[in-house]
């Protein structure tokens, strides 16, 4: 059990146990996804109230349930095996390679799911650390960038998982 599970109240959370994603962007990935409140709450472990909160912006979302919430989008996505691992495009040397979670399980396509990862020569201290530069790199999936960096998604079209644009209604 991690430190961020043994506390009950989020505003007590060590900030390492703090994720980097707004109210915003937890919404429009739980609307990605096509899931309700309900069913988010059930894929990620939590309460509904707890998924409410985070969309409400009352509650900072922590950094276990954004990673969990990348993944499904990514694996939801297919976009998990990309052509190039991330050792390629951002052409390690061999002793950083040698050093690098990513390498050692051969998971090229994940590097910004694992821990302990090394970019840019640099192991991160942690979540908050590694998706903020993660999110500036050529091997993060492009469809979760542009999800993270989406606005309101009650006025913006969204894409599907084929890259299709798709309308949204406005919930004014």
């Amino acid at each position: 059990m991690s430190q961020c599970d043994r506390v009950c109240e989020p505003a007590s959370w060590p900030l390492n146990c703090l994720g980097t994603m707004q109210h915003q962007e937890f919404k429009n990935f739980r609307k990605s996804l096509k899931k309700t409140q309900e069913e988010m709450a059930r894929l990620l472990g939590i309460s509904v109230k707890a998924v409410r909160s985070y969309e409400q912006g009352w509650r900072t979302i922590p950094a276990h349930a954004e990673r969990q919430l990348l993944f499904l989008t990514a694996k939801k996505a297919e976009i998990l095996k990309p052509a190039k691992p991330c050792w390629v495009v951002n052409k390690c040397s061999e002793t950083l390679k040698a050093m690098c979670p990513a390498w050692e399980f051969q998971a090229g396509s994940l590097c910004w799911f694992i821990n302990g990862t090394i970019c840019k020569g640099l192991i991160h201290k942690d979540w908050r650390e590694k998706i903020e530069i993660c999110k500036q790199c050529k091997a993060f999936p492009k469809i979760l960038k542009s999800m993270m960096n989406a606005p309101d998604s009650r006025s913006e079209p969204t894409r599907d998982f084929q890259n299709k644009p798709s309308a949204t209604t406005s919930l004014k």
